[in-house]
């Protein structure tokens, strides 16, 4: 094993980032040779390889995601060091990135963040919004707040809430005509599996791949959908009605890469996280009051 050279952290870092080797030149602005060797060097000084190559890029090694973690601190810990240095003394820490769905990011998470910010100073906050799930193998972000039946088996965490759908109309409308369904990643949620099966394809005028978009969807159309509770009981403009849907409730975890559990500041995060939203569970279960009209499927 040869002495670690410390530069090499960056090219690491890149390639970790971007999960491909040319999008890493491109970041670091050198070329495909230079990042090779750098994770070469890397690797070599650290008794073994870092990355596996798939079809879809590169990939962490399962045991490795502890290396990308305590690179992060240090390349963090060298850029407190340029800054005091440098005679700036507003040095913070850590980022610690948060990846969420955007109906909690522009929701419960922007709620509580200047509560969580404080609690985590001095690391600093990142929010991801992505209804896609993020590749927390990747380390593309340190928390995950999801809802989910199951986690992965590259995550662990805890059960913080139950998310409730229901079924949403425009308020003071005429009978629904049509649903607005879903797609992209929100194919894969429940509501959307029992809307392929049980609606009319032809029923389905309108979709999009983010129940926020949905929400604003609804307040323009004379149609129906299925949101989370806590979209459509916060928008004034809309009204729960009951028709034949099943009663909707999804786990929602708060996460990490399995890897990261006995670090920390991650630890310290989760546990932030998991009480700021206390006082949200109601909504985010459906429990607050709102008028229901009973309403026949169209």
């Amino acid at each position: 094993m040869h002495k670690l050279n410390w530069d090499d952290l960056r090219f690491v870092l890149a390639v970790a980032d971007t999960g491909s080797v040319n999008a890493a030149a491109k970041v670091l602005g050198v070329n495909h040779a230079t990042v090779l060797r750098r994770i070469a060097s890397f690797e070599e000084s650290c008794g073994g390889p870092v990355f596996e190559r798939d079809r879809s890029g590169y990939r962490l090694r399962p045991n490795r995601a502890p290396v990308i973690e305590a690179a992060r601190l240090a390349a963090q810990h060298v850029k407190s060091a340029e800054a005091l240095m440098q005679g700036r003394q507003n040095v913070v820490g850590k980022t610690l990135r948060i990846t969420s769905t955007d109906s909690f990011c522009q929701t419960v998470l922007a709620w509580i963040y200047p509560a969580l910010a404080r609690r985590v100073a001095p690391d600093r906050l990142t929010y991801l919004s992505s209804n896609p799930h993020v590749d927390m193998a990747r380390l593309h972000a340190d928390v995950a707040l999801r809802p989910a039946m199951v986690l992965s088996e590259d995550l662990v965490g805890r059960k913080v809430a139950d998310m409730r759908f229901a079924v949403y109309a425009r308020a003071k409308r005429r009978e629904p005509q049509g649903w607005l369904g879903m797609t992209g990643a929100l194919e894969r949620s429940g509501p959307a599996q029992w809307m392929a099966s049980e609606i009319d394809p032809s029923d389905v005028i309108a979709s999009a791949d983010s129940f926020c978009l949905l929400t604003q969807m609804l307040n323009k159309s004379n149609a129906q959908s299925i949101l989370p509770c806590l979209l459509g009981d916060a928008a004034p403009e809309l009204e729960r009605i009951a028709c034949d849907v099943p009663d909707f409730v999804v786990p929602v975890w708060v996460a990490c890469h399995r890897d990261l559990a006995g670090s920390d500041r991650i630890q310290r995060l989760m546990e932030s996280l998991e009480k700021l939203l206390q006082p949200h569970l109601a909504a985010i279960a459906g429990e607050q009051s709102s008028p229901v009209k009973s309403l026949a499927r169209s």
